[in-house]
């Protein structure tokens, strides 16, 4: 059953801000890292057998204090971000809201919707605001920075096959925390300089295959398709495109 959006926690937040690495990642006692380690063996094979890949257990940034000017947190396991996402009582232990950046990306050839993959981890099978994904250690410089923005501009470029040429500098929108799975997406418009045409060309010859199904919706018709959509439109979307006022 899909949360209702009053369970949803928004974070504002302003256009500079920071995210930082604060302190390692805590060890796990034996017995939950057995748990974590069952939980992740299961995922890893349901999503392969679904056709959406192979799970990676690289390290991802985990929020632990969220304000208008500043996330701080630590990098964690993604594993324990999937255990947690396939028994959320787990929170309770592991305690981990796994950043993620989402892309509201746009043209004025219409906004930018991906479908998710059926046999994705998360969100299976949804549409929603492409490019997104978790921010990850390769977002982190030496001093512990994080930079949303270079997450996002890499997903651009595997996602939907642009470059940061081709759009203006990320805006930051807001951050929408999940229940349950604690995901914190963070919103980052993206005005595109190119065209729906062009769009579709990149996604097409240079994008990794992460959508399957690929839209473009002319701005008239966002609020529209976003009926249409319901429930399989991902909960955070039309926060998103209410902050960027395309909705």
């Amino acid at each position: 059953m899909r949360a209702r959006m009053d369970d949803f926690v928004v974070h504002d937040v302003q256009p500079d801000l920071r995210v930082i690495v604060t302190r390692e990642m805590p060890a796990l006692p034996p017995a939950l890292d057995v748990e974590v380690e069952d939980l992740w063996c299961a995922a890893c094979a349901r999503v392969a057998a679904g056709g959406a890949g192979a799970l990676f257990n690289g390290r991802v940034f985990s929020a632990d204090t969220i304000t208008p000017s500043a996330i701080t947190g630590h990098l964690t396991e993604f594993r324990r971000i999937v255990a947690q996402m396939e028994r959320p009582a787990l929170f309770h232990a592991l305690g981990v809201r796994p950043l993620a950046v989402c892309g509201v990306l746009y043209s004025r050839d219409g906004v930018v919707f991906g479908r998710r993959h059926a046999g994705a981890i998360y969100q299976a099978d949804m549409w929603q605001l492409a490019p997104a994904g978790s921010v990850d250690v390769h977002a982190v410089d030496g001093n512990g920075a994080v930079s949303p923005e270079r997450q996002v501009l890499n997903e651009l470029r595997e996602e939907v096959g642009l470059v940061p040429e081709d759009v203006d500098k990320p805006v930051p929108l807001c951050v929408v925390e999940h229940p349950g799975s604690h995901v914190c997406d963070l919103g980052m418009a993206l005005r595109c300089r190119v065209s729906g045409t062009a769009i579709r060309e990149a996604h097409a010859t240079r994008g990794n295959g992460e959508y399957p199904a690929l839209r473009i919706v002319p701005l008239p018709d966002v609020a529209a398709f976003v009926a249409e959509a319901d429930d399989t439109l991902v909960p955070p979307a039309p926060i998103f495109l209410r902050r960027a006022g395309l909705l």
